[in-house]
C-alpha cells in the first residue's frame, strides 16, 4: 500500500494519519471503519468476482466505496494497519452455527493487533454485529462494549481445541466462533471465499445483506429489501422497501454506494 493508497484509505473511513500505532488508534481506527465502511455481500449477488489480492480490494472499498465480508474487510483493514506500524497477525476461525456446530476451515478471517502500548487486541472489522472495538486477547474476562458483552476464552469443548490454543469468542453468552492462533496468510483464505460464494448451503448465497454501525451508534441493516434501523438503545425501527428506486437509494443514502441496479439473490445449484 502505497502512500497515496494510504491516505485514500484513511479519507475513506474519514481518519486522520496517526502519528504512532497506539492502543487508542487502533480503537478510532476500528470505530470508524465499522461506521464508514458496510460488512455486504453484494458481489455475489451482482456476479462480481471476489478477489483476495490488496489492490484489487481496495479497488472495490476505497475506489467503489463498497463494503465486503470478513476476507475482504478484515484481510484490507490488516494491510492499512500494517501500513501505519502496527505489527498484525492474520488468524483463522470457524463460525459457530445452528446447534453450536463449526463451519469450515477458514470459515472466517480475524486479526491480531500488537500496539506500541498497550499488548495484543483482538480486532474484527467483518463479522457483521460483532464489537465496536478491539477485544484485549488476553484478558480472559468479561470485556464491556457497546454492542455487548464480550469474553475471548480457552475452548475446551472438543477434543485437541485446548492443545492447540484455540480460543473461543463469546458475546452476552454465546459463542461466536473458534479462533485459532497460528499465523495465517490472505491467500489461506482463497477456499473459504470461493466456499461461502458459491455453496448453496452458505449463507451468503442464500440472501442479501448490507450492515454499518449507525453514525449515532446501533446498527443500520438492508436486507434484501427490508431496512432495519436499531439505535443505540435498542430501538428498532422496520421499513418494507417496494421500488428499485427506493432500495437504490436506501444504498446510496445509507450505505455511499452507487449500485447500477437491485441485487437479487442468484439461484445456486
Amino acid at each position: 500500500m502505497d502512500t497515496a493508497e494510504l491516505d485514500a484509505y484513511l479519507r475513506r473511513i474519514g481518519a486522520g494519519h496517526p502519528a504512532w500505532p497506539t492502543v487508542d488508534v487502533l480503537r478510532e481506527l476500528h470505530l470508524r471503519h465499522l461506521k464508514a465502511v458496510p460488512f455486504e455481500n453484494l458481489s455475489i449477488h451482482l456476479g462480481e468476482e471476489i478477489v483476495l489480492e490488496e489492490k484489487r480490494l481496495l479497488d472495490k472499498v476505497v475506489g467503489e466505496r463498497r463494503g465486503g465480508f470478513c476476507f475482504e474487510l478484515n484481510g484490507l483493514f490488516g494491510a492499512l494497519l500494517a501500513a501505519l506500524g502496527f505489527d498484525v497477525t492474520l488468524l483463522a476461525a470457524r463460525v459457530y452455527g445452528d446447534a453450536g456446530r463449526l463451519g469450515i476451515p477458514y470459515d472466517h478471517l480475524a486479526l491480531r493487533v500488537r500496539t506500541v502500548d498497550g499488548g495484543d487486541w483482538l480486532a474484527d472489522v467483518g463479522f457483521g454485529a460483532n464489537s465496536h472495538y478491539p477485544l484485549k486477547f488476553g484478558d480472559r474476562g468479561e470485556q464491556e462494549d457497546p454492542a455487548g458483552t464480550f469474553r475471548v476464552v480457552e475452548a475446551d469443548r472438543e477434543s485437541g481445541a485446548r492443545e492447540f490454543g484455540d480460543l473461543d469468542v463469546l458475546r452476552d453468552g454465546k459463542p461466536q466462533y473458534r479462533l485459532e492462533v497460528r499465523p495465517r496468510e490472505l491467500r489461506d483464505f482463497v477456499a473459504g471465499a470461493w466456499w461461502h460464494s458459491t455453496s448453496p448451503t452458505s449463507h451468503f448465497t442464500q440472501s442479501l445483506v448490507c450492515s454499518r454501525v449507525g453514525d449515532e451508534g446501533g446498527r443500520i441493516t438492508l436486507s434484501g429489501r427490508t431496512l432495519t434501523v436499531t439505535s443505540a438503545e435498542g430501538h428498532r425501527e422496520v421499513t418494507e422497501l417496494t421500488t428499485d428506486a427506493e432500495v437504490l437509494g436506501v444504498y446510496r443514502e445509507r450505505f455511499g454506494m452507487e449500485l447500477g441496479r437491485v441485487p437479487e439473490v442468484r439461484a445456486t445449484r
